[in-house]
């Protein structure tokens, strides 16, 4: 959804995506993050790490497929395949990490392969094809696809357009996690319209500041268990919360990302309880992340 908060004079534009059959973006996307934490488990470990960083690089290309047409302003749902041209990845901690290697095969593991997805005309991704030929699970995919939110999340402006210093706010759901309805809300403002900074590119670009919020909805007391950890047998409950903020360039010609830089921090404290047998772990930690997403190359 979203909701204007304040209607600033000025020219409105609509930050709508031009997308036709035939088209293809690059992006390239490189991501930092440093966590700082405890795991506590039935089997004690005094050599678990408690601060590790990870370092992730990818360049993809995205071919758009098909364009279906729809009633009233504005293309319909259009179909994209994204292609992992490169995918790289390095873990660092004080302890001996046996998934840090597990991490960096995973990204080695999608380079040159492919996902199709559809994006419907709110920016929601649906209908992902080959997902499952790459990753075990929607959650192992989750931090490989995080990116997608943010490249196509022009769906949260107001449909009537924006003008330099609007305000608005949108939210979407976040999927993947050890709690249910978390919730990722952005709050926008319009700061102004500047030249693209991009190979090529001659065109203006609008300037979004975003600020970040992660929350739980509904009840503290409600439980909090997702319905995949409850189809396994476990259990959920505690607290995750998250803060920052996010400065993006979108044309205002094509309504695509040209860049975007995001930091965030996420407080998490939470546990899993097996139902049958009583086991829990407990994880308490904080995760800061720095990103940067960048068109570097488009062709009709």
């Amino acid at each position: 959804m979203a909701l204007a908060l304040v209607a600033a004079a000025g020219p409105r534009v609509r930050l709508t995506r031009n997308l036709s059959p035939g088209e293809t973006l690059r992006y390239r996307i490189e991501a930092r993050s440093t966590t700082n934490g405890k795991t506590t488990t039935p089997i004690a470990n005094p050599e678990g790490a408690s601060q590790s960083t990870q370092v992730v690089g990818l360049l993809v290309r995205l071919d758009v497929l098909d364009v279906q047409s729809a009633a009233g302003a504005g293309s319909g749902p259009v179909r994209v395949r994204a292609t992992y041209e490169k995918s790289s990845a390095k873990s660092e901690s004080d302890a001996l990490d046996l998934e840090e290697s597990t991490l960096e095969d995973a990204y080695q593991r999608i380079e040159g392969h492919s996902v199709e997805f559809t994006i419907t005309p709110g920016g929601q991704l649906s209908e992902f094809k080959g997902l499952d030929e790459i990753f075990p699970g929607r959650s192992a995919a989750e931090p490989a696809l995080s990116w997608l939110a943010v490249l196509f999340a022009g769906g949260g402006f107001p449909r009537n357009g924006v003008s330099i210093g609007q305000k608005w706010k949108s939210e979407r759901s976040l999927t993947g996690m050890p709690l249910a309805a978390l919730t990722w809300r952005t709050e926008s403002t319009y700061l102004r319209n500047e030249p693209c900074r991009r190979p090529g590119g001659a065109d203006a670009c609008a300037i979004i500041l975003n600020r970040l919020e992660i929350f739980r909805r509904g009840s503290p007391h409600a439980d909090a268990t997702p319905e995949e950890y409850r189809r396994n047998g476990l259990r959920t409950s505690g607290t995750w919360t998250g803060s920052g903020e996010s400065l993006d360039s979108i044309s205002l010609a094509s309504g695509l990302l040209v860049s975007s830089t995001q930091t965030s921090t996420q407080n998490m404290d939470y546990e899993i309880t097996s139902a049958t047998t009583g086991s829990s772990i407990h994880h308490q930690g904080q995760v800061q992340t720095q990103s940067q997403i960048t068109l570097v190359s488009d062709s009709k």
